[in-house]
């Protein structure tokens, strides 16, 4: 067998790609269950081969370079292509992965998440989940999903065994440019339906502080809640990574109460190897997509 005379390292083109998708060394190594020393090794060693800088590295950002910018998508075919031969030479049985999200924390960078846990693992059957926080840590207790992305408004760091912490998200008070409150009136509220933590949250901020309020808008997913927002008819807690395009922070302004920081949390329960990786991958990929 001829071997190319520019033969790759698919694992240290797999680390650029992920430095590259999610903005960072830490990340990667996340992704990779390895040490960021191991990742820099392995882009060191590809660029070298190379023969180009592929990332520019400076004390506050990682960006590509206009070499690495040129080979992404090339290392994404690369990558692809030999998950592709592997299959044909030793197929594996199909594995699904379910993964809960909750409502208030599966905001615009999901598509994304999804899309980099298929490219990682092209056989994997991803099942997303989108419901209330609550539900979803009970079904993962009940062993009816393996993994749930969750917000938890009581506590601040989880206690140990009870999940991992990906970020810290403050909720604020959201409303669409044109909304108008008058003085006097109840405050106007955009809901979600059933057992909401951020809903009971907010209701007992504003109780606490003498505020009237009236829900004039419940819904069953945040994003309609975001919609009754652009709308104009109430104000809504949200994080502002999940509020919808072109509302504004309205808490100060209307002299609402502040609302606290909320941990979101990772349960992961990984049955098999690829599992593993692909939890892996979801916690680095939301935590870059977090701190943006």
């Amino acid at each position: 067998m001829v071997v190319p005379a520019r033969a790759l390292d698919s694992d240290a083109v797999q680390a650029f790609v992920l430095v590259a998708d999610l903005g960072g060394f830490t990340r990667a190594a996340e992704a990779l269950g390895t040490s960021q020393a191991a990742v820099s090794l392995r882009l060191k060693r590809l660029e070298e081969r190379l023969g180009h800088r592929l990332i520019e590295r400076t004390p506050r950002r990682v960006r590509l370079s206009e070499r690495g910018e040129a080979f992404l998508p090339a290392a994404r075919d690369l990558l692809a292509a030999q998950a592709r031969a592997w299959q044909q030479v030793a197929p594996e049985p199909p594995r699904r992965l379910i993964l809960g999200i909750s409502d208030h924390v599966a905001g615009p960078e999901l598509p994304v998440l999804i899309g980099r846990i298929a490219a990682q693992d092209p056989g994997l059957l991803i099942e997303v989940r989108i419901a209330g926080s609550r539900d979803l840590v009970a079904a993962f207790a009940r062993a009816e999903i393996d993994a749930a992305i969750v917000r938890s408004e009581d506590g601040p760091l989880p206690r140990r065994g009870e999940g991992r912490l990906l970020a810290r998200e403050p909720l604020g008070w959201f409303a669409g440019p044109g909304f108008r409150h008058r003085p006097g009136e109840a405050l106007r509220l955009a809901t979600l339906a059933g057992s909401c933590g951020v809903r009971e949250t907010a209701l007992r901020c504003l109780d606490a502080a003498g505020i009237p309020w009236t829900e004039v808008f419940v819904g069953g997913g945040v994003l309609a809640v975001g919609a009754a927002v652009s709308a104009g008819l109430g104000v809504a807690a949200l994080a502002r990574r999940v509020a919808p395009p072109g509302a504004v922070e309205v808490g100060e302004r209307l002299g609402l109460p502040p609302l606290p920081t909320a941990d979101v949390v990772l349960h992961a329960r990984a049955r098999e190897p690829r599992a593993t990786a692909a939890l892996r991958l979801v916690g680095a990929a939301f935590r870059a997509a977090a701190t943006v």
